[in-house]
């Protein structure tokens, strides 16, 4: 499959230059004493929805009354901006000549194909790769308890270890996190431990959700990261309320909303980027087009070039990027948060990218992919493996620090799922609580029922949740 995400599709070209596709066709060049050399971005400072979005309607004519007047030469001042009329009857065409081309910066061995990218510290880079190596450790474990049937559900993050941790990296703590539920990776890199994520998966009484949500549905209030709901692009709307709220009380931050193609798909995606628009909104709208949805390849979903191209038509400057590009991701993301914020602009960024693990413990994508497709992406393509080869030719990583890293984060796993196995589980109390300041009458029967009922029928319910 390479990098063709749809079968009518050309290929998609992986560049080194970082451009943003305009929301509306006008060209700027700008310089960012963070890269190394200047890149042009689409679209920038445009009097779109300016000064003329209320003026008159009528006709006018750019040209002196006493000439000829061409029907190529006439203007209707129509809200939104100037419209040149024509004598030519053309239709936009359904898709470009070219499909949109890919931002990269390491090539699939970790050799830099350009400079043009926001430089990391070595204290950075080590984080992203130990970020990177426990996100791993943790989905290869975790999976492992769920198929022992300790835990009842999972979900990994396998292919798409890049797109959690460089996005991360490239935000703020005051930014604000609406993920899907493919992006634990970002809370990670936030300072949610190990044992947190195991709290929440065995839902004991340390779980900041008190076991109210289904395992990988975590959540963060201190971390800025809003809990994970499973009904698919809620959260982009919410996002852009957020970041509208952000925008009225003058803060210097964003927010960041994860979602993946399929997302794509529903009314809430587009709402959700008209508001942004229309509201001028620091919104970062994050897509993840790992070419399916569950099963549903992106082929029988839109005849668009991927996601990208969306974004203009509502207004918004996109970009596309290498998902397995760490530093292609970091350096997309970390441009993005700065017009967001500077500028008060919402921002598209698709990554190209592969689910290269089921869709969950309750998958089998074996069923809609080939298998020798999944361990191409799993091993030619690793995102991981690319980093680390990076970070290796800078002599900021050894084999011997690695073995020792691995072998720590892998022991911190398993004693994390020691301690949260055998960790009480939350009172029944807890399932009415923190909704209602104080709790309606019928709330206060269904407890009395449901502590009565486990009286009369003690063997039908777990022994380990205290009355």
């Amino acid at each position: 499959m390479a990098l063709l995400f749809s079968k009518s599709r050309k290929l998609i070209c992986l560049k080194p230059k970082i451009g943003f596709l305009p929301s509306v066709y006008h060209h700027h060049t700008l310089t960012s004493p963070y890269l190394t050399t200047p890149f042009r971005i689409l679209g920038l400072n445009h009097p779109h929805f300016a000064s003329s979005r209320f003026e008159s309607t009528k006709a006018q004519t750019q040209l002196n009354p006493m000439q000829s007047i061409d029907n190529d030469s006439q203007v209707l001042n129509f809200p939104g901006g100037k419209v040149k009329f024509t004598s030519h009857l053309n239709f936009i065409p359904e898709t470009r000549e070219e499909r949109v081309h890919c931002y990269r910066v390491l090539d699939d061995d970790g050799y830099p194909i350009t400079s043009n990218f926001a430089q990391i510290e070595k204290e950075v880079a080590l984080k992203m790769y130990t970020d990177m190596v426990t996100l791993q450790t943790m989905d290869t474990i975790f999976y492992e308890a769920q198929r022992q049937g300790r835990i009842s559900f999972y979900l990994t993050t396998l292919g798409e270890e890049a797109i959690n941790i460089a996005s991360a990296a490239a935000l703020k703590m005051d930014d604000f996190i609406f993920p899907q539920y493919r992006e634990p990776g970002v809370l990670l890199w936030r300072g949610f431990t190990i044992q947190e994520f195991a709290n929440q998966l065995f839902g004991n009484k340390s779980d900041n959700g008190k076991g109210r949500q289904m395992p990988i549905h975590y959540g963060s209030n201190k971390h800025n990261y809003i809990t994970v709901a499973s009904t698919v692009a809620t959260q982009l709307p919410h996002a852009v309320g957020a970041a509208y709220a952000l925008k009225m009380d003058a803060k210097n931050a964003c927010t960041i909303v994860y979602f993946g193609d399929g997302g794509s798909s529903t009314g809430d995606f587009h709402g959700a980027l008209n508001f942004a628009a229309v509201l001028d909104a620091p919104v970062i709208f994050f897509c993840r087009n790992n070419g399916f949805a569950i099963s549903t390849p992106v082929s029988d979903q839109f005849r668009s070039d991927g996601v990208v191209t969306k974004g203009q038509g509502y207004g918004i400057r996109s970009i596309r990027v290498d998902g397995n590009d760490a530093l292609a991701v970091f350096t997309a993301v970390h441009e993005a948060r700065k017009m967001a914020v500077n500028e008060h602009k919402p921002i598209l960024v698709e990554a190209l990218t592969y689910r290269a693990g089921h869709h969950s413990t309750s998958d089998d994508s074996t069923k809609y992919r080939p298998a020798n497709e999944i361990e191409w992406w799993r091993t030619a393509r690793n995102p991981v493996s690319r980093f680390k080869k990076w970070i290796e030719r800078e002599g900021w990583l050894n084999s011997q620090v690695e073995s020792e890293l691995c072998s720590n984060i892998r022991k911190q796993v398993l004693q994390a799922i020691q301690v949260a196995e055998k960790t009480e589980k939350p009172p029944i109390k807890d399932v009415f609580t923190d909704v209602y300041d104080v709790s309606p009458a019928n709330l206060q029967e269904q407890e009395i029922f449901i502590r009565e009922t486990i009286k009369r029928h003690p063997q039908d319910y777990p022994t380990d949740v205290p009355l």
